[in-house]
């Protein structure tokens, strides 16, 4: 039977190929409905005239009809090209897109022979091709992984990763980000033209042009299913192969560098995530407030973390609506060492919880901000009760240990609710019982006089089940509250990290200010916590290339002429 819709096709695609116009190759592809009505009538055509089972004969049909080898002397073989299209051409006559698990194993096979073809000594011109199949692909799955009605099947068709003891499920969208990875690495391990990746214009060339977008595609979806370890994997490359990232255009660095800034944060490297996550907000345009308030939020609790608190004309800003409510009170409770608004304000119950724990960001704070709370609550005390030191006498300022004990235990007893007015609030009512948190886990001793369980007593326990580890343990008779040993480890450990500057005295139990002679000894004891912490680090940031900068292999690039892509 005839087939001229999919001869005229066949001819166009050739047409491109000795062209080697691979935009145009990716336009002529499309992969989901609403067809246009040519594509309506090759798919009518495909379907009467190649069935499911002639595959072969299809193939062959493209075979005829598509150029196999570049014109000229050593040209590429397409190959695997002319089998990717016979792979769309099988693609669009079967597709169904009102069954979604078929539609994303289909588009999976269809994205694995375009990254075949990638790898070519021709896959330049498949390039555009494959990064719209990546992001059709994973959009899909990021929608499917959304819906656990619809993949709650897919159990047994799960693959594992590593050993076969380990058993660790891949989720459907770790797949197809582990697929589009592939596609990814051919494009950052490009051997052809010099070793910089650039052509005489200074632009990056060959598939390397695809790096970026390629790598966020895949971040996108590593992200969405938090394996953080794979995208070390997509940053370690790039690193150690891809040109600078200045010369790609400024919607790949701002998303590339936005993702780089979440690694960082995620590993608690604070001081690399705001380098990262500060220049993504700088390079993101200006009318993308969505996007520009994802990186703000995180660029936010990073400095926060520094003791670098923002001002208020950023929370002015269109991308920084409601941020105020969020971080506002936090960075007051840490400026004035305020223990018991702090506990209050990280805490589970806090209104505001969900919404730090949606954007994986509470932990961070309530863990990492102890170092500026304790210093602030150092600072607080010494404006309090500290001895400011006299110069003639040469006696230097110092802080009673004792004093700070003090006023720790009293907020802590405040955020605990002990020793204040009843509450109808649980934790406030267990925390003045003086209840441990694991105390559905602890209960009374078993008096003496109590007769053992029988073996068939069915009986529960008088308290419900007892953890063994826990048998016979008692409820703490009080909470968890400083000691003066603890307190006096605190500020040794904040000495230790420059953010206090003097020495401890353990017989006088009394931290001393050295260096206060010409001074204030505010200023000098209590150093600023970002300069201080800034003056440690450097600039590097791993996994951001930039020009002149040397790599392994001891390669240095420099790069001041060379124009980005497109230009």
């Amino acid at each position: 039977m005839a087939t001229p819709t999919v001869d005229q096709f066949l001819d166009g695609i050739a047409r491109l190929m000795k062209q080697k116009d691979g935009a145009q190759i990716q336009d002529f592809l499309h992969y989901e409905p609403p067809w246009p009505p040519i594509y309506e009538r090759m798919v009518a055509e495909l379907r009467q005239t190649y069935a499911a089972a002639e595959h072969n004969e299809l193939e062959r049909k493209c075979s005829r009809a598509l150029p196999a080898h570049e014109e000229g002397d050593g040209g590429g073989s397409f190959t695997s090209f002319i089998s990717f299209v016979a792979k769309y051409f099988t693609f669009i006559r079967d597709v169904d897109v009102s069954q979604l698990l078929e539609t994303h194993d289909k588009l999976k096979a269809l994205l694995g022979q375009a990254s075949i073809a990638l790898s070519a000594s021709t896959g330049v011109l498949i390039l555009p091709t494959v990064i719209s199949l990546s992001r059709t692909l994973s959009k899909l799955a990021i929608g499917l992984d959304k819906r656990p009605d619809l993949v709650a099947n897919l159990t047994s068709r799960e693959a594992t990763v590593g050993a076969e003891e380990a058993g660790e499920r891949v989720t459907l969208a770790e797949g197809s980000a582990n697929l589009i990875r592939e596609a990814f690495k051919k494009c950052a391990s490009e051997r052809s033209g010099n070793l910089s990746g650039l052509d005489n214009s200074g632009k990056p060339e060959g598939r390397r042009i695809g790096i970026y977008l390629m790598a966020n595609v895949c971040l996108k979806l590593f992200f969405h299913c938090r394996k953080l370890r794979s995208a070390e994997q997509i940053f370690a490359l790039i690193y150690q192969q891809s040109p600078p990232l200045s010369l790609y255009p400024a919607a790949q660095r701002t998303t590339f560098l936005y993702y780089l800034g979440r690694y960082h944060f995620a590993n608690n490297h604070f001081y690399r995530a705001q380098l990262a996550l500060q220049e993504a907000y700088y390079q993101c345009h200006r009318q993308a407030t969505k996007q520009r308030r994802l990186i703000l939020i995180y660029l936010i609790t990073s400095n926060i973390i520094l003791g670098r608190f923002p001002k208020q004309y950023i929370y002015q800003r269109p991308e920084a609506q409601g941020l105020r409510e969020k971080f506002e009170p936090i960075c007051g409770a840490l400026a004035k060492g305020d223990i018991a608004s702090f506990r209050k304000l990280t805490d589970i119950d806090n209104p505001s919880a969900a919404w730090f724990l949606h954007w994986r960001i509470l932990l961070q704070i309530t863990n990492r901000c102890e170092v500026i709370l304790w210093r602030s609550l150092a600072r607080r005390t010494f404006l309090l009760s500290g001895n400011r030191g006299d110069v003639s006498r040469r006696t230097a300022p110092t802080l009673s240990i004792e004093d700070v004990f003090v006023l720790a235990t009293f907020l802590e007893k405040r955020a605990l609710g002990i020793g204040s007015e009843p509450s109808d609030d649980a934790t406030s009512q267990k925390a003045s019982r003086g209840e441990h948190t694991n105390s559905i886990f602890i209960f009374p001793p078993t008096p003496a006089d109590t007769p053992p369980a029988q073996a068939d007593d069915n009986s529960e326990a008088p308290h419900g089940y007892i953890d063994p580890d826990l048998l016979d343990c008692v409820d703490p008779p009080d909470p968890d509250l400083p000691t003066i040993e603890t307190v006096e480890s605190t500020v040794a450990s904040l000495i230790d990290q420059d953010l206090l500057r003097g020495f401890i005295s353990h017989s006088q139990k009394r931290f001393a200010i050295t260096g206060a002679k010409n001074a204030s000894p505010l200023a000098v004891g209590f150093p600023n916590v970002w300069a201080t912490l800034k003056a440690k680090m450097d600039d590097e940031v791993p996994g951001w290339v930039k020009e002149g900068q040397k790599r392994g292999g001891g390669t240095v690039m420099h790069l001041s002429g060379a124009r980005p892509v497109g230009a």
